[in-house]
């Protein structure tokens, strides 16, 4: 999946924008796809506390879903807060714990893969908002 369309990076930008907007720290994006047969891109966030891992969570899927896009899935880690995963099939929201986020690194795992300017894409409805 090449995330170069407004369409192929929509979702992730949001997510990404939304764990921003909760305090999340080090938010990326992560463009999997030509790597990794599941999924076309990861957004990767964390929190210093399992409350805001929650908080960050339930912000992401609020925003999605508020700007039109797809309910996750499946949603994996909500019982002990040190990683959970949104899975929207196209794309993989990861909200982690901070210290679990420095134990599994998946930046090194993922880093030869290209990263998404989430900050400089345009946002979901920037298009509409215009005309």
């Amino acid at each position: 999946m090449a995330a170069d369309t407004d369409e192929d990076v929509r979702w992730p930008v949001a997510a990404a924008r939304a764990a921003d907007a909760k305090n999340a720290t080090d938010v990326v994006v992560l463009e999997v796809g030509e790597v990794l047969a599941v999924c076309g891109l990861f957004v990767i966030a964390s929190a210093p506390n399992d409350r805001l891992v929650r908080a960050i969570a339930e912000e992401i899927e609020k925003v999605v879903g508020e700007a039109g896009g797809p309910k996750p899935i499946r949603t994996e880690g909500l019982d002990d807060l040190r990683w959970v995963l949104l899975d929207y099939g196209d794309f993989v929201a990861h909200v982690f714990l901070q210290e679990s986020r420095d134990y599994y690194d998946l930046e090194r795992l993922w880093s030869d893969v290209p990263r998404i300017d989430w900050r400089q894409e345009q946002p979901p409805d920037q298009d509409e908002a215009a005309g």
